[in-house]
């Protein structure tokens, strides 16, 4: 099993009503959601770490993990709202306001921290629920009691705008990476943390801090990826976009997907992962993120559309 420990939210999404009158309309979203989703389309056994609510957008996202067949056996599910996020575009750039005080997800501390079972064998961990206390301190205290035992990926996926202390937030991220064993992020990411565009530097060094493999994307020029003994390159697959919402965490969870059905999704194979398994889970994560974007939504592929 690979389990996601992270923010589960409502995206709160500009439209206009019948009458032509602004609008909101709720969807399922967050970052580490969305690769559990991914996961659990792709046929492999996943499971849900965080916090939801009993109110009835945390029904929401439970019926959404359920549908895609996540396991929510390690999921508290308490009486406290969900994280709301709302969107606004100005001239075509999103702007957004997040809701997230005492939130369900938030507010969870190490003593609920899960007891994980022997056939988990990776933790996923990303985005903004790294971000805001409690919670951000109680996820680092899970890769920490579990890094040793478990495969550890990171996506940082920043949110700069919801970021409030920079160099408190980058000695939180520089720590995870340390801890990681697959690093997957964007050059615009790597761009925020570095203040450079220098993939490969900044990617030796996360490798000499202890990352095992550094997956950098590049939207629609491709991915590079490192390890201390190899660098490979691949292409992006060409197609209509439609909307890039879910398509990192859908190629997280390819990666993470592709890795597992091989065999290698254990520390031994991670510390000297060959180029043939990198390169092989560098297609398939970019193939099964070419079919998110090509559809309106965080809505990832299932196994079925994979095969062929």
């Amino acid at each position: 099993m690979i389990v996601c420990c992270g923010e589960a939210l409502i995206d709160m999404l500009p439209r206009k009503g019948a009458d032509g009158a602004a609008v909101y309309q709720p969807f399922n979203g967050g970052s580490v959601f969305n690769t559990a989703i991914a996961l659990g389309r792709m046929g492999i056994k996943t499971g849900f770490f965080s916090g939801l609510s009993t109110d009835f957008f945390g029904d929401s996202l439970k019926a959404g993990l359920q549908e895609s067949h996540v396991d929510l056996k390690y999921t508290r599910i308490w009486d406290r709202p969900s994280t709301l996020a709302f969107v606004k575009l100005d001239n075509g750039n999103a702007r957004y306001s997040f809701f997230d005080d005492n939130s369900a997800g938030r507010m969870l501390t190490r003593r609920d921290l899960p007891k994980l079972a022997a056939d988990v064998e990776a933790l996923h961990f990303g985005s903004i629920s790294l971000i805001a206390e409690p919670g951000a301190s109680t996820l680092e205290a899970l890769m920490k009691r579990e890094m040793k035992k478990r495969v550890i990926c990171f996506d940082p996926n920043i949110r700069p705008t919801l970021i409030k202390n920079r160099k408190e937030y980058l000695a939180r991220v520089s720590r995870l990476i340390a801890m990681c064993d697959i690093l997957k992020i964007s050059d615009e990411d790597v761009k925020w943390i570095t203040g450079a565009d220098d993939l490969a530097g900044a990617a030796k060094k996360w490798l000499r801090a202890g990352s095992k493999v550094v997956i950098i994307t590049k939207g629609g020029e491709g991915v590079e990826a490192f390890s201390k003994k190899i660098s490979v390159k691949l292409p992006s697959v060409k197609v209509a976009v439609v909307d890039t919402v879910g398509a990192g965490d859908t190629f997280t969870a390819g990666i993470l997907a592709s890795l597992s059905k091989a065999g290698k999704l254990n520390k031994a194979a991670m510390a000297s992962l060959d180029e043939a398994s990198l390169n092989a889970a560098l297609d398939f994560a970019a193939r099964a993120a070419a079919i998110t974007v090509s559809r309106e939504g965080a809505n990832p592929p299932w196994a079925h559309e994979l095969s062929s």
